[in-house]
C-alpha cells in the first residue's frame, strides 16, 4: 500500500488516502519532494495530542521533585554602578 503522495496525486485519490490512514497507516504528503503533511486516523491523532501529566503546578508539587533539592535563592547583587 501506498504511503507517500504527491500533493496532486493526494487530491485525486483522497478518499483511498483517507481509507488508507484509517486503518492505521500515516499517509504523507509531499509538496516538490519534500514531506509536508502526514494524514494519521483519528484514533492516532487523539493519542498523539492526549495531554500528559497537566499542569506544571501539579508535576512541580509531585512526589518525584523534592523541596530540599529545589533552589530559590536569589543574587542580592544590584549589578554595577554606572555613569550617565
Amino acid at each position: 500500500m501506498q504511503t507517500e503522495w504527491q500533493l496532486q496525486e493526494a487530491k485525486n485519490n483522497l478518499s483511498q488516502l483517507i481509507k488508507q490512514a484509517a486503518s492505521g497507516e500515516a499517509q504523507v504528503v509531499t509538496v516538490h519532494g519534500r514531506p509536508t503533511a502526514v494524514v494519521v486516523s483519528a484514533e492516532e491523532y487523539a493519542r498523539l495530542s492526549r495531554r500528559r501529566g497537566g499542569k506544571l503546578s501539579t508535576a512541580l508539587l509531585g512526589p518525584d521533585i523534592a523541596g530540599e533539592d529545589l533552589d530559590f535563592s536569589r543574587d542580592r547583587d544590584t549589578g554595577r554602578n554606572v555613569e550617565l
